[in-house]
């Protein structure tokens, strides 16, 4: 297994456990390794800390952006 590969397992994995919280669940219904990987790359992100809060970030932004819809549902 590639170093990139492990992050992105990694990543995966915390997915998994946080499904519930700050939009982890895009990364596990929506996102595939590539996705997760290019984030990863983007951020140079060489820890499984660093790759965990990269794409946290990420899928922190989209449930903010999904919280703000439903707020104006009427």
């Amino acid at each position: 297994m590639t170093p990139i590969e492990k992050l992105i397992e990694a990543v995966k994995s915390h997915a998994l456990k946080h499904y519930e919280e700050d939009g982890w669940d895009y990364v596990v219904e929506c996102y595939g390794d590539e996705e997760i990987a290019v984030i990863i790359n983007e951020e140079a992100a060489v820890t499984v800390s660093l790759a965990i809060k990269a794409v946290g970030k990420v899928a922190k932004d989209q449930d903010d952006y999904r919280k703000e819809i439903e707020a104006t549902a009427f």
